[in-house]
């Protein structure tokens, strides 16, 4: 077996997870990395990145080596959608996202009966006695444009003050009702499932009445009763995972990291066939 160098601690679990399948994977198959590059479409270094940590590698390259490896390229490559959306968050979050600028909310004043908006007149350009007759056709043309939009836009505002008038006498003058936001039911509360911790030792293994699993892989993200009888092994060996819930949490990852390093087993918080026979031991 390659003696690896330890993966970066900085690395989120679920990349952590998925590397620690691909060295597997590796090993298993007694490939060198220029063996594994001929078989592959990438190159010994990009391996070299991908199984060190420093880069995550591209699905086609996690189907590949699960094909060569012998292993399930469905269950590999869900691990790699989980691993790939912690990697982007985690580059992400290098950047803090700029504040959001709120603008603050206008409040239209309430219109007079009689008010009309005031639209301030142009006021007459005085033209020189020498430049008079030259410009004063194109003046005379703007100038009378203007004054027709002055003109609109007053007829335009005091038709809507008419209407608006008309419709608060017909109503009575009482004000447009508010519309009720609807109150958002309530979602009905998923009771958990309650595990318990009911030891007992049978042909010389310890089990917990949730599982009598022997070689099933458990790993960050799994929940259920495997879950559950690894939670309350740890317990039992004076390693806390956290409450007793069936989830495959960084508790219980913890956990089962540091019990693998109490029992000398490769620390990669995955239980397999060796951790699970180390805790049923």
């Amino acid at each position: 077996m390659s003696r690896w160098k330890a993966l970066p601690a900085e690395l989120d679990p679920r990349v952590r997870q998925l590397l620690v399948r691909l060295r597997r994977l590796k090993d298993h198959s007694g490939l060198s990395m220029r063996q594994l590059a001929a078989k592959t479409a990438y190159s010994p270094k990009s391996w070299e990145r991908y199984l060190s940590g420093r880069s995550l590698p591209p699905r086609d390259a996690v189907e590949a080596m699960a094909r060569i490896g012998g292993d399930d390229p469905t269950r590999l490559l869900a691990l790699h959608e989980v691993a790939a959306e912690a990697w982007r968050a985690g580059r992400a979050g290098t950047s803090a996202p700029e504040p959001a600028v709120t603008e603050p909310a206008v409040t239209e004043p309430a219109v007079a009966e009689s008010s009309v908006p005031a639209v301030p007149a142009p006021e007459p350009e005085v033209l020189s006695a020498g430049t008079e007759d030259a410009r004063s056709p194109g003046r005379a043309l703007r100038v009378a444009l203007v004054s027709g939009s002055v003109a609109l836009v007053l007829a335009v505002s005091s038709t809507v003050l008419v209407v608006v008038r008309i419709m608060d006498d017909r109503d009575g003058g009482a004000p447009a009702a508010s519309h009720a936001t609807p109150t958002a039911s309530a979602s009905p509360t998923v009771a958990k499932r309650v595990y318990r911790c009911r030891l007992e030792r049978t042909g010389g293994r310890w089990y917990a009445g949730n599982s009598r699993a022997l070689d099933a892989t458990v790993a960050y993200g799994n929940s259920g009763p495997q879950v559950a009888e690894v939670q309350c092994l740890l317990r039992r060996r004076g390693i806390s995972p956290g409450a007793i819930d069936g989830m495959f949490g960084p508790l219980t990852m913890g956990a089962v990291e540091r019990f693998q390093k109490r029992a000398r087993l490769q620390v990669d918080g995955i239980v397999g066939p060796r951790t699970w026979k180390a805790l049923r031991g």
